[in-house]
């Protein structure tokens, strides 16, 4: 596959509703985009493997346990302690061979195996830490992929909830704290990653291919577009950055008072 292919294939994906949105194999084309001289084929099938384990031990077990069971303990998908801020662990390719990673990524192979056997599991778009919410006949729970998949207990989100910041009308709610996000949030905040690693790291030709990637993603969002042009304006292209500041001014006529200014100050730097 070559960095246009994957490309496309990105646009594809964000052509579809929420509903249809494919989670695991976008977040494959980003990982291509990224590095195209790499085999997905590795990655699906450990993904594969995965569902299988969790298949034959939802026989006797309950989902919440079977899942940290089947990816935690017999897949070792756990999260990297040591080496955090490592970039392969935003990439779903890369984390498949280490098995270890961040929690979205590693929450986007949790989803995957989970929904090939029929769990109602989804993302939850905690602060500062990924989650995943899964249906059970006790009611939702909330599980940790960085973790190897354990139970968060209630009391725990609180906490973890006034560690993020937030006040306490919002951290004794456990319904919002658990609300679930549709999948093309958790590719967005993948990629989040990605850029935000990027930019402070001096990355910016990293920073403006996630940045692009989010925008193929999700096609409606103008947000992108303004990332997309202070990446380029890192690497001196004022051209590039104008051009994608105009699409942000053309998706969301909100941003087009902080859009026309950032061109106003490119066009005097070109001048």
């Amino acid at each position: 596959m070559t960095r246009q292919d994957a490309q496309n294939a990105l646009a594809a994906a964000g052509a579809q509703s929420d509903e249809h949105f494919p989670l695991f194999e976008t977040a494959l084309n980003c990982a291509l985009h990224e590095n195209p001289d790499r085999d997905p084929e590795p990655a699906r099938s450990l993904v594969a493997e995965a569902a299988s384990r969790l298949r034959d031990r939802l026989k006797r077990e309950r989902p919440e346990d079977a899942i940290c069971e089947a990816l935690g303990s017999d897949m070792g998908l756990n999260g990297d302690h040591l080496t955090y801020e490592d970039a392969r662990n935003a990439d779903v390719i890369d984390v498949c061979e280490r098995r270890k990673g961040l929690p979205v990524t590693l929450g986007v192979i949790y989803i995957e195996a989970g929904r090939r056997c029929s769990v109602d599991i989804r993302g939850v778009d905690f602060p500062n830490h990924f989650l995943l919410r899964v249906e059970t006949d006790q009611g939702p729970m909330a599980l940790d992929p960085f973790a190897g998949g354990r139970i968060v207990m209630p009391s725990e989100l609180t906490q973890r909830a006034f560690a993020a910041g937030l006040t306490p009308d919002v951290a004794d709610r456990i319904d919002l704290l658990m609300a679930p996000v549709a999948d093309r949030t958790v590719a967005m905040r993948l990629q989040n990653n990605i850029f935000a690693r990027a930019i402070r790291r001096g990355d910016y030709a990293q920073a403006e291919r996630s940045a692009l990637r989010r925008a193929l993603i999700d096609p409606k969002d103008h947000r992108p577009w303004i990332d997309v042009a202070a990446a380029r304006e890192g690497q001196g292209a004022l051209t590039g950055a104008l051009e994608a500041l105009g699409r942000a001014q053309i998706l969301d006529g909100g941003a087009a008072i902080a859009a026309r200014a950032a061109r106003e100050r490119m066009r005097l730097r070109l001048n």
